[in-house]
């Protein structure tokens, strides 16, 4: 199986020409899009989303990931194998989330150019060099064979969840905003579990205070209150009942956010 995610879109020529080279070299290939609505060049949101659901799928898959702004320069091309599973992308971040789950992680970086296409565009390595290795990868094609193990892979800088200025509080960031407007907090059930809720905690976004902690949407009542849920992949959410807690909180990626329980 070979996954897909990219920030190509549905309208071009992009996904269906990656998704030819596949087929072309192996024509049993099972492939799964993810997405290919990360939006343009933003390598940090396909990091989340990937980093969110690749630990759902079946051993032994194959996850393409292709954000790529630095296409045609230096950067590596690379193959990851991390939790039985591997990875082809650019070596520009993307698989940060993987790492941080799975800290055995090897990366290879590719240097087997016969595995790329017979030409390889300047603007196009979602086609000519990450879908054939892919492809090959599929076919039984050996990591170590593909170039040579590295260790300064580039990954982002995941804010990790710390103590505050007061020593009481934990300060975490929102890093992701969904579709919907939700805010994805770096805060997890370590930072608050969610049998502790009877502790009346408060979460501070910016200057907006969230008293309000639920299990669902539904059990908020129809508001603008901003509340806050523990959401499906494993994070504090903020959100706003049937609107956007991003518009309400004039929120963005990196923003600050900071969790007291016991408070009044």
């Amino acid at each position: 199986m070979i996954t897909l995610l990219t920030d190509f879109g549905t309208a071009d020529y992009f996904v269906p020409a990656v998704k030819g080279v596949i087929l072309s070299l192996n024509p049993q290939a099972a492939i799964v899009d993810l997405t290919h609505e990360i939006p343009a060049h933003d390598i940090e949101a396909a990091a989340f989303t990937l980093g969110a659901c690749w630990h759902n799928f079946p051993p032994g898959t194959i996850h393409l990931a292709v954000v790529d702004p630095g296409v045609g320069s230096e950067r590596r091309v690379i193959v990851v194998e991390a939790g039985g599973q591997m990875f082809v992308g650019p070596d520009n971040g993307i698989f940060s989330y993987v790492y941080a789950r799975d800290p055995a992680a090897r990366a290879y970086h590719v240097t087997r150019g016969d595995l790329f296409g017979h030409v390889v565009s300047a603007t196009f390595h979602g086609r000519d060099v990450f879908a054939p290795v892919a492809a090959h990868l599929s076919l039984g094609a050996r990591t170590e064979s593909l170039g040579y193990k590295i260790s300064n892979f580039q990954r982002f800088d995941l804010p990790a969840p710390a103590p505050d200025e007061s020593g009481v509080g934990v300060t975490g960031a929102i890093i992701h905003i969904d579709r919907f407007g939700n805010c994805i907090t770096s805060l997890t059930t370590h930072e608050l579990n969610p049998a502790a809720l009877k502790e009346n905690p408060k979460l501070t976004a910016g200057h907006h205070e969230i008293k309000r902690f639920c299990t669902h949407y539904a059990q908020m009542p129809a508001s603008d209150e901003p509340f806050a849920y523990l959401g499906s992949a494993g994070y504090w959410e903020i959100a706003v009942w049937q609107g956007s807690a991003a518009r309400m909180l004039g929120a963005q990626r990196g923003m600050k956010v900071t969790l007291n329980c016991g408070a009044s």
